[in-house]
Parts: C-alpha cells; sequence; structure tokens
C-alpha cells in the first residue's frame, strides 16, 4: 500500500485537474493557433456541443484541431454538456479527420472529459460504436496525430480522440480509464474511497510517463489557472518540437509506428509504475 503522502498528491492533482479556472481547449486554441474556423454537424443527427473541431493554422501551416471544451457558467456549461460527447460528437471529428486526411493536414487532439456522455439518447444512437469507429480511424490515419491531455481524461470519452503517433499531458492532468469516484464506488462501494482510487489508478502525468502511456509532460508550476500564458507557450514548443519530429517520417512508416506503439500496452514491454 503507498503511504499517505503519496495519496494525498496523487488526489491532489485531482482537484488541480478539475480546478474552475484552469484553462479549457477553446482558450489554449486562442493562444496557440490563428484562424480557427469551427465546422459543425456530423452530418447524421446534429451538431454536438462538447466536440469542437475545425481548421486552423499552426506557425502558419494549416492543421486540424479537435478538442473537448467543458464552459464555465452555468450556460456554457450545458451548451457544451460539461465537455461529455454524444455519438455525434465523436461521428463529427470522424468527418473532420476524414478531411485531414483527404488534404493531409496534421492533426492535433485536446483531452479534456470526464467521460461520453452515458445517457440513454446517447446509448440509442450508438455511444459504443461511434467510439469505436473513431479509434479505429484514428489507429489508420496516414497524417501525424497529436493528442494533449488538458485536465481530465476520462475513459472512452478520452480514448476516442486519443489514439496518436504521441499523446502530451500537462502536469497537473489526469488520465484514467475511469474516475476515482467511479472506481472507489466499484472497489469498495463508496465514493468515499476516492482518494486510495486516485493512487491505485496511476493517473498521474509522471506515472504515465514512466509506464510508457505518454511521451511529453508539459511541467505547469502550482497549476495552469495560475500561469496560463507561460503554460500555453511551453506546450506550444513541445508540440512544434513533436510535429517537428512526425513530419518529415514516411506515412506508412509513422503509421506502423503508431500501432506498434499500441500494441506495447498491457505487454512486459510497458514500464511499471513505481
Amino acid at each position: 500500500m503507498k503511504n499517505k503522502a503519496a495519496q494525498s498528491k496523487a488526489w491532489t492533482t485531482v482537484q488541480i485537474a478539475r480546478h474552475p479556472e484552469r484553462p479549457q481547449f477553446l482558450d489554449y486554441v486562442g493562444e496557440i493557433f490563428t484562424e480557427f474556423d469551427a465546422l459543425h454537424g456530423d452530418r447524421v443527427f446534429g451538431d454536438d456541443g462538447a466536440m469542437i473541431g475545425g481548421l486552423a493554422r499552426f506557425n502558419g501551416q494549416p492543421v486540424m484541431i479537435v478538442g473537448q471544451h467543458r464552459g464555465r457558467s452555468t450556460r456554457e456549461k450545458l451548451q457544451h454538456n460539461f465537455g461529455m460527447s454524444n455519438p455525434e460528437g465523436y461521428r463529427k471529428s470522424q468527418r473532420l479527420l476524414n478531411m485531414a486526411e483527404r488534404f493531409n493536414l496534421p492533426v492535433f487532439t485536446f483531452i479534456d472529459t470526464m467521460g461520453a456522455y452515458p445517457g440513454v439518447g446517447a446509448e440509442e444512437r450508438g455511444q459504443a460504436e461511434a467510439i469505436a469507429t473513431s479509434l479505429a480511424q484514428l489507429s489508420s490515419l496516414k497524417v501525424p496525430v497529436i493528442a494533449t491531455i488538458l485536465g481530465e481524461g476520462g475513459s472512452g470519452g478520452a480514448l476516442g480522440i486519443g489514439v496518436a503517433d504521441r499523446v502530451i499531458m500537462l502536469s497537473h492532468s489526469i488520465y484514467s480509464v475511469i474516475s476515482p469516484e467511479g472506481c472507489a464506488s466499484i472497489l469498495w462501494k463508496t465514493a468515499d474511497k476516492a482518494e486510495q482510487a486516485s493512487e491505485a489508478l496511476s493517473l498521474t502525468a509522471d506515472k504515465l510517463k514512466k509506464m510508457g502511456i505518454v511521451e511529453h509532460v508539459v511541467d505547469e508550476g502550482e497549476g495552469a489557472h495560475l500561469q496560463p500564458d507561460q503554460v500555453m507557450q511551453d506546450l506550444k514548443e513541445v508540440l512544434q518540437q513533436v510535429l517537428a519530429e512526425l513530419q518529415p517520417m514516411d506515412a506508412n512508416e509513422r503509421c506502423e509506428a503508431r500501432y506498434q506503439r499500441l500494441m506495447k500496452f498491457g505487454s512486459d514491454n510497458l514500464g511499471l509504475a513505481s
């Protein structure tokens, strides 16, 4: 069993990742990219407010960006469904990624969600199928794909735009198969054990980097909400570095490397958290 200090550190990270003043997807878009033109709708059911994406320029280069936005005020949170995408959100991202492939545009995805929306309507419209199709599509894209976890990366809702050549995390973001509260409710039948679950899940950036789940961690000091401009600049520099590394690669070579990256998960080749 981990000591209490380690548990508290993991739980503190969870709280910072959920801080109400933490910069969100559209904040980063405004600082890192230019000429962002949002595209709407999945051409099947409707437009999803939690999943936002479109064309933009990164240092003058045309790119495709897709991300989850939570909103801050009550009205914004309702408009963006608290960052929890419906199936039409994932189908919209699929449409945009197909466009990126067609026009050879690098893809940047930004993750910040508790998970995909679990409502009855979402399940009726094929939530699981939409996420599964997104996973398959991202695993086979020939263009560079870079994913960044900005705050909370929860379950399949995060993975739906998280399959990438490289994954970046902010140092106080979290990434996990389930929320600490959900894990605690399953294992101990009470959400009161969420702090203990947060340590057991190894959801912090430093542990995930050591395990090989993510490649880069951007230091945000005491929290991105305290020094947003510096964190955004540091993230931009990492994105530049990673894109410069990926673009010269042959498309088939890059796609195979992405596949091999995924295949090592769950194997003996993946490092173990301390």
